[in-house]
């Protein structure tokens, strides 16, 4: 059978190893024919590359595979690319984070002023990629895993109509295998969800097994008896996404209709996640002392073996199953129904047909065909208009330069008190973000 033509953007990631662990273990359906890893970063791209030899050595020997800063090089004649990109690193991460708590709001990579500060780095960034994959592979699908994806989802729309683009995030797919976890259940995709909402801003209505059962009902008593299980991942156990994990019981037994997407404490106990949260060391530094380290010290550890360590490839799972999945769909035309991030259309009816919403889809060779979810209760409605609303101004901001859509998305945003905070937070992010925003006037 002859494979796919596939490059990993930001193949200097700690999640690539992930993404290559799943694309071996899966050459079965998704074969691969060529396989590149780019980034910017030539001395990144060298780590990842000595940490995944040992999976490499497992690809089929007439697959071609190389590492390359070289955009041409890389995207030259391929079917699929795979982007991951994080503008400015973990240090400006770490940036967002902090400023945003210096005043009081949740400091987190996607939500809050955070997020949208990270947005406004991401989408020159993302754009560049297309642009760069448009010019070598015109119809090569892009399948973009870039934070903040709901940011980066609206601005591609814009620019490129989301042409054989498909914005994705793993979060639903984490608590998924949480979920199926506590069901006696073995994949994520053993649950068949139905779910509503933005990226990182949703709740699951129904979740039915291979049978056609319901489990929500069964899982709700679970949770409120037991809480949510962690994940298998090791670095979704660590102390930060462990307090995650507690406070789903808590969103469930205020708001018990849905289940909801974990990222939701920030907007529902933003208080309490600012008072529970140290502002000298964030989220971005656990990162850079886990799973970055745990990279750093595993390819040291080949290199003082002269090869032989024997990588623990579990550090670094980023639920790339979920990547060759939608991948196969597409490329088969399989229509298999996954939650993923497309133009609303009609999906949620009281929401503006051109709103990137995170729903079911079933994903076919020509792109994703969402389900209809019709009517939402109030409550959650009013939420996601006020959310859609900051990501929209934020996008503004950056197409039309304007610092004063700028302040109207941090202000709208539900994570910030007040007009002047948000100046404020805005004001400092203008100053950290020198060389990556663009130019607000």
């Amino acid at each position: 059978m002859v494979g796919f033509k596939v490059v990993i953007v930001g193949g200097g990631s700690s999640h690539t190893p992930g993404i290559i662990q799943s694309l071996v273990g899966n050459l079965d359906r998704f074969p691969l024919q060529k396989l590149v890893l780019y980034d910017i970063d030539p001395d990144r791209l060298e780590l990842v590359d000595t940490l995944c030899q040992s999976l490499i050595a497992k690809l089929d020997p007439a697959c071609v595979y190389f590492t390359t800063t070289d955009p041409k090089e890389a995207f030259t004649d391929i079917d699929f690319a795979f982007a991951q990109i994080r503008q400015g690193g973990l240090k400006m991460r770490e940036k967002d984070e902090k400023i945003s708590l210096e005043f009081g709001v949740v400091g987190q990579e996607t939500c809050g002023p955070g997020g949208m500060a990270y947005g406004l780095r991401s989408i020159p960034g993302v754009f560049q990629v297309i642009d760069d994959i448009r010019t070598y592979a015109p119809e090569a699908w892009i399948i973009n895993y870039s934070n903040p994806a709901a940011i980066v989802a609206e601005a591609t729309r814009r620019q490129y109509h989301n042409y054989k683009i498909l914005n994705i995030c793993d979060m639903p797919v984490a608590i998924m295998l949480s979920f199926a976890k506590m069901l006696g259940l073995e994949k994520y995709n053993d649950l068949d969800p139905v779910y509503f909402g933005l990226n990182h801003f949703g709740w699951w209505t129904k979740l039915f097994d291979k049978t056609g059962e319901d489990r929500m009902p069964e899982l709700k008593e679970k949770i409120m008896q037991f809480g949510l299980a962690a994940s298998h991942d090791k670095h979704h156990s660590d102390p930060s996404w462990r307090h995650t994990w507690e406070n789903f019981k808590e969103i469930l037994t205020d708001f018990p209709e849905f289940l909801p997407n974990t990222y939701l404490q920030y907007y529902l106990y933003a208080k309490e996640c600012v008072e529970t949260s140290d502002p000298n060391y964030t989220r971005a530094n656990m990162v850079m002392d886990g799973r970055e380290k745990d990279m750093y010290d595993q390819v040291r550890l080949i290199k003082e073996s002269g090869g032989t360590h024997e990588v623990n490839l579990n550090l670094f799972n980023a639920f790339g199953d979920f990547i060759v999945d939608v991948a196969c769909s597409i490329a088969y035309n399989n229509a298999d129904r996954y939650l993923v991030i497309v133009e609303n259309n009609g999906s949620i009816p009281a929401l503006p047909n051109d709103a990137m919403v995170e729903v079911p889809c079933y994903l076919r060779k020509w792109g994703p065909e969402p389900v209809v979810i019709g009517e939402i209760p109030q409550f959650h409605l009013g939420m996601m208009q006020q959310q859609l609303a900051a990501e929209k101004l934020i996008v503004d901001a950056y197409f039309e330069n304007s610092y004063q859509k700028a302040l109207e998305a941090f202000t709208m945003n539900k994570t910030v008190p007040s007009a002047k905070i948000a100046r404020k937070i805005l004001d400092k992010m203008i100053e950290a973000n020198k060389g990556y925003w663009p130019e607000l006037r």
